[in-house]
């Protein structure tokens, strides 16, 4: 991926991203070929960002259930306070369909990637891609000097995807060194 004029970034043979100012931050429009992905800047309490985070709830309950077993309650400070979030992105397609979403939360000096996800009839087209673009315009609007992130081993498409986009492995930070098999990541912005 290259960047080209503030706001722009290229992807493969027929991608293309665009920013547009609104409301604050960028709304970003990735297309490939003749598919276009929006994903548009949105408040935490937006309708189709609370059903898409609790999609992503039910899947990731289900797909780590007997983790869940052991340590009981989530630890303390991995649940996303709504003060702390910083951006929030809904990602749609043709006709206003909501497919994905994506936050940065304040955690320290940086910005922490938060509940990205993309409905499984979207993923492997390119919706993750758009998301963590837009995340990462936002990061930089915001004057972070590098995004964070935790997932989790039972989510190996997702760790190749943020490897693939230039996020490489950091030691366990907090509060995710209380959960077992938490994967770190970060980009420099």
């Amino acid at each position: 991926m290259t960047h080209g004029a503030p706001g722009t970034v290229r992807g493969g043979k027929n991608d293309t991203e665009e920013s547009v100012e609104r409301g604050g931050f960028a709304m970003t429009a990735f297309a490939q070929g003749a598919d276009l992905v929006e994903v548009r800047p949105v408040g935490w309490d937006d309708a189709a960002a609370v059903a898409l985070r609790g999609a992503m709830t039910e899947e990731m309950d289900a797909r780590y259930a007997d983790l869940l077993a052991v340590i009981g309650l989530v630890p303390d400070g991995m649940n996303v306070e709504p003060e702390t979030v910083a951006y929030t992105g809904v990602a749609y397609v043709a006709e206003d369909v909501a497919v994905g979403h994506v936050a940065l939360r304040r955690l320290g000096g940086d910005l922490e990637l938060k509940r990205m996800f993309v409905t499984p009839s979207h993923r492997g087209t390119r919706v993750a891609r758009a998301l963590l673009a837009a995340a990462e315009d936002a990061a930089r609007a915001l004057g972070a000097p590098r995004v964070v992130l935790q997932t989790g081993p039972r989510q190996p498409d997702a760790v190749r995807m943020y490897e693939r986009e230039g996020y490489t492995p950091v030691p366990v930070f907090p509060p995710y060194d209380r959960l077992p098999g938490s994967l770190c990541f970060q980009k420099p912005l």
